[in-house]
């Protein structure tokens, strides 16, 4: 299926300026490969946080969680001691869920591992190729914890690395002709929307971030809430 009907579908919902407006913006060349290690850490703890909360609590609560956590430096977090575990489950400076705090030691090892094999976290993330956003999906997911579904996707959106979002909106479009079959968590609902994207990736030339966004246009979420008239 040709991408000029997901582009020409979303102009006409949106408007051209509208869509340019609302594409993400990428990490320029070699920005990546710059942050530091407790950068990452730190934006991956925020995604998992945000997940299933109010996204604007986690937000206003960050300078908090910052000073919680010590500037999330990994090589610390790798082996905290588990009292400071325990410590943080009373921290009134963060939302205490134990399940989500304890995340952070296992994501810390991902990080330093993938660092000590690469160089930086920046730098094994800025060598995987979007066109295998699936393998680096997996990666999270086996490594990580918490790191399944879309948190590592919009963690992605957020720190620049060009990839898909597979939306609510995104998931639809892809289901309504039929590009997508299986569930979008699993391996083969993320192949089959890898193999979508990489086509049209192949087609247009566009950043992988752009072509999810634009898909997600071409949904009126509003009309695809509202309930089928029986006749």
């Amino acid at each position: 299926m040709k991408f000029s009907y997901f582009y020409d579908r979303a102009v006409a919902r949106k408007g051209e300026k509208e869509v340019q407006e609302r594409l993400p913006k990428l990490a320029p060349v070699g920005w990546l490969e710059q942050q530091s290690d407790a950068f990452f850490l730190a934006e991956i703890t925020r995604g998992i946080f945000r997940a299933g909360f109010v996204w604007r609590i986690i937000d206003a609560k960050w300078p908090g969680f910052e000073e919680a956590f010590s500037g999330f430096v990994p090589l610390y977090w790798q082996q905290v001691p588990p009292e400071r575990l325990e410590q943080l489950a009373d921290d009134q400076r963060i939302v205490r869920n134990w399940q989500k705090i304890e995340t952070v030691p296992v994501n810390a090892r991902m990080i330093v591992e993938a660092s000590e094999s690469h160089g930086s976290f920046g730098k094994f993330l800025a060598q995987w190729p979007s066109a295998d956003q699936f393998g680096l999906l997996q990666h999270f997911k086996e490594h990580g914890a918490r790191l399944a579904g879309a948190t590592p996707q919009f963690f992605l959106r957020r720190i620049g690395w060009d990839g898909f979002i597979l939306s609510s909106d995104v998931v639809t479009a892809l289901r309504n002709h039929r590009l997508l079959e299986a569930s979008p968590t699993s391996k083969k609902g993320l192949q089959q929307a890898q193999h979508w994207f990489n086509q049209w990736h192949d087609e247009t030339g566009l950043p992988y971030s752009h072509l999810s966004r634009i898909v997600s246009l071409t949904i009126d979420a509003r009309a695809a809430e509202r309930p089928t008239k029986k006749v």
